[in-house]
């Protein structure tokens, strides 16, 4: 398999890179090796510096970067600026609180002195995607190095050039040769990876199926694994919501990155009261996005990412309007060149169908009619995901006791659901488990020990 950057919104291949032999892998993983002691050794101050650089850099080549994510991927220009922007935040904030989240914590027991000790435990390897080809690697590298861990990254084969960038912007911030290595590997090769003893944890982005076989393998070889996989994130609207609201930010939620977001809200869980009136009006948004090259920046809708990706969402659409659902707008593939897909709204969708049990991973809205309240989150739980979830609602302390009911790893209340570096990110049930961002992702891939002192 080789790694090609291919413009989704014209189809053109524009460059490929040939996969790694098996020499330049080892190559790659004995200098991380190499590397990984000095790294663990060199003082927390000077590995925050090199995040502070780090988010310098970001910032300086921000046009430039965001291009090349628009170029590989996809993404509206403007969203991947603000992509790229995300990325030095996170920087910065492990620069400023890893000191605090890695500071020996004193328990008060019969010893003299007893502590918790924050240590790194090696070298870990991460498996990404190629929706947010920037933020999802920098929101593992940030921790990662801060706590004293080198990192590999096996990135998505369609966003070679966002890999390489990456692997080029921590050695120009300063990090020694091999602290942070790209892996121009096939997929085929992971396993192989995870299983090395050079190698100690593993932390996935990406599909079930790639979470399951990540999971299997540091199992198999007792390695700690972190694993972020899909959503269906229930995008809940109570009868007293502020309607105007909510269409707004069920736009944005729903086709923000043309849909391909795994916290975008994809079951629009309406109460059927309002229904009717949420429906006209978010038909007529989403309306009048307009498709076109993500690099204009009148462009309002981006293509998906590769074309094979798009005939796969079309094929869920097809189902459900067999099985039943109404597309009230779109529902069908755009003319002319490119990975185009109409921003597609599915009405009446019902239990058994694709768009009601799997997710919908690009410009598609599936509207679930309910009765009340007490249906809404009865709908919202019973998904097998459980990534993330919102509730509209004028009244805050209700939204508040529906998102404590939700099954997921974040739920908002009156506002759509995102990552926040502040804040841990990740979920439950078929949608992975672990951690990322905040303390809680940095203390994922740390040892933290037992001190006593007698």
């Amino acid at each position: 398999m080789s790694y090609q950057t291919t413009n989704p919104a014209t189809g053109e291949t524009v460059q490929s890179f040939a996969s790694w032999t098996p020499a330049e892998l080892e190559a790659a993983l004995a200098q991380v090796h190499g590397a990984t002691p000095g790294w663990a050794a060199t003082p927390l101050a000077e590995r925050c510096a090199l995040l502070r650089r780090l988010a310098s850099q970001l910032r300086a080549e921000q046009e430039s970067l965001a291009r090349l994510i628009t170029l590989e991927m996809g993404k509206r220009i403007e969203e991947a600026r603000a992509e790229v922007e995300k990325c030095a935040l996170g920087c910065d904030y492990y620069a400023e609180q890893a000191p605090a989240f890695l500071a020996d914590e004193p328990i008060e027991t019969d010893a003299g002195k007893s502590l918790v000790a924050y240590q790194p435990l090696g070298t870990v390897l991460a498996v990404m995607p190629w929706n947010f080809p920037l933020w999802q690697v920098f929101r593992f590298i940030a921790p990662t190095l801060a706590a004293g861990n080198t990192g590999l990254l096996k990135h998505a084969s369609n966003v070679p050039q966002c890999a390489l960038a990456i692997e080029r912007l921590v050695r120009e911030a300063g990090a020694p040769e091999g602290v942070f290595r790209s892996l121009m590997i096939d997929a085929r090769d992971v396993a192989g990876v995870i299983a090395d003893p050079r190698v100690q944890a593993v932390t996935l982005t990406g599909s079930e199926p790639a979470g399951r076989s990540v999971a299997a393998t540091a199992g198999q070889h007792l390695k700690k694994s972190v694993l972020e996989l899909g959503g269906s994130d229930a995008f809940v609207v109570l009868e007293d919501a502020d309607l105007q609201w909510a269409v707004a930010q069920a736009v944005a939620s729903r086709f923000l990155n043309t849909g391909q977001s795994c916290i975008a809200a994809k079951r629009f869980i309406v109460v059927e009261a309002i229904a009717d009136t949420f429906v006209t009006h978010f038909v007529e948004a989403v309306a009048a996005l307009r498709p076109g090259d993500p690099s204009d920046e009148n462009t309002t809708l981006a293509p998906m990412a590769r074309a094979d990706l798009r005939d796969e969402l079309h094929a869920q659409v097809r189902a459900s309007i067999d099985a039943g659902a109404v597309a009230v707008t779109g529902g069908a593939p755009l003319d002319g060149p490119g990975a185009f897909y109409a921003a597609t709204v599915l009405d009446q969708v019902k239990p058994g169908m694709p768009a009601y049990e799997q997710e919908l991973f690009g410009p598609v809205a599936a509207v679930i009619r309910v009765a009340d309240e007490a249906e809404a989150l009865a709908v919202a739980n019973e998904s097998r995901f459980g990534l993330g979830g919102s509730v509209w609602t004028q009244d805050s302390a209700r939204g508040e006791r529906f998102a404590r009911q939700m099954q997921c790893g974040s739920a908002f209340v009156n506002g759509l659901v995102r990552s926040d570096p502040r804040l841990p990110f990740g979920g439950v049930k078929a949608s992975g488990y672990g951690r990322e961002l905040s303390h809680h992702g940095l203390r994922e891939f740390v040892n933290a020990k037992t001190l006593w002192v007698k």
